[in-house]
């Protein structure tokens, strides 16, 4: 008697194979037209989507997503045009949904969308310089009821070859007198503040956490985890909502009560992203950011994440006293009473009280 075990066997191989093939064959079916696409957009264009369709099969509809949001769908395999005008910044994933013969079939592909104008040099004039604490490392820097508020971190003393304390001050900045001080433990690396609802709010830099504190006697209310792994770098706020930065081109905005993400913007110019975003102050509508390392600081639209400004401050660093512990320009605080902008760097011995010209 013939043993039919291995020649069903052998079929159901064959089945399985050919199964394989066809579905392998069904996702070459379809793919985004990327002959059309360009790897980079402005703000101001249009993007125009279609399907390649080589083997003319009849297409129903499509569905397209950017970013994981609809912008729209098709009858058939009209092109749809995307105008670009309110789209977030930066790297765009697009999928498309064909429906064909009864089956759907997912396809993607990307590109960038850059800002769309070019940043404004800006000038400006020093009007009055005050004192600073040599030893503060700057992470941190805001007005709030005319009182100046620092936050530090405890950077390396080249000098001395130790590491200072974190903490988080109430100063005259007039005078540079620190009224109260709070430390942070050695091992907690002090990163931006922020002052809204009479509350301070405090980052840490590798901890994933921060602290929430009275703004009157700068008594602890709370410690939060961040919404998720990540450093803290700058602080700031619109007077309702919470931006921070953490030292990418992306600013996350917060919400003060839950501490959790609700938005986010990627800051680019026309050519590239802003990475290093550090220090934040929030000036008349706009964002003000130091970038890690250079000195200057972006102004920067917090609606899309454009770039409206560039600030060049390399001259301010020449008119503070040398010695090792030096480091970079970072600190912008916004004094609303005078309508002038404070800044100053990490271990200067000066702070500059400046209006644009």
């Amino acid at each position: 008697m013939m043993n039919l075990k291995p020649f069903a066997f052998i079929l159901l191989s064959i089945f399985i194979h050919s199964c394989g093939n066809d579905k392998n064959i069904e996702k070459n079916l379809f793919s985004i037209d990327t002959s059309s696409l360009k790897q980079v957009y402005q703000l101001d264009e249009q993007v125009d989507l279609i399907i390649k369709n080589e083997k003319n099969e009849t297409i129903d509809s499509v569905i397209y997503t950017i970013n994981g949001a609809k912008i729209g769908s098709t009858k058939n395999n009209n092109t749809l045009k995307f105008e670009l005008a309110n789209q977030k910044l930066g790297y765009q994933s697009i999928k498309a949904m064909v429906y064909a013969n009864g089956n759907s079939h997912e396809v993607d592909a990307n590109f960038m969308v850059a800002s769309n104008i070019d940043p404004k040099p800006l000038k400006y004039k020093i009007v009055n310089t005050y004192p600073h604490d040599s030893k503060a490392y700057t992470q941190g820097f805001e007005f709030y009821r005319d009182t100046l508020f620092e936050g530090t971190g405890n950077g390396e003393g080249k000098g001395t070859g130790t590491r200072g304390i974190s903490s988080l001050r109430k100063t005259n900045y007039k005078t540079g007198e620190v009224y109260k001080i709070v430390p942070l433990a050695q091992e907690y690396f002090g990163e931006g503040i922020t002052i809204l609802n009479n509350k301070v709010y405090q980052l840490t830099w590798l901890n994933n956490e921060g602290y929430v504190y009275n703004a009157d006697n700068l008594e602890k209310i709370k410690t939060f985890k961040y919404f998720k792994q990540m450093q803290g770098w700058g602080l700031t706020n619109d007077g309702t909502k919470l931006y921070m930065s953490e030292g990418s081109e992306k600013i996350y905005v917060l919400d003060p009560e839950t501490l959790q993400e609700v938005d986010y913007i990627n800051v680019y110019t026309k050519k590239a992203k802003i990475e290093s975003l550090n220090e934040l102050e929030w000036i008349e509508g706009k964002i003000w950011a130091n970038v890690y390392g250079r000195d200057a600081i972006a102004v920067i639209n917090p609606k899309n994440g454009a770039v409206e400004g560039i600030l060049d401050l390399s001259n301010l660093k020449t008119k503070v006293t040398q010695h090792p512990d030096i480091d970079v320009l970072n600190g912008i605080a916004y004094n609303p009473k005078t309508k002038t902008v404070f800044l100053t760097g990490k271990n200067w011995d000066k702070t500059f009280e400046i209006v644009l010209e």
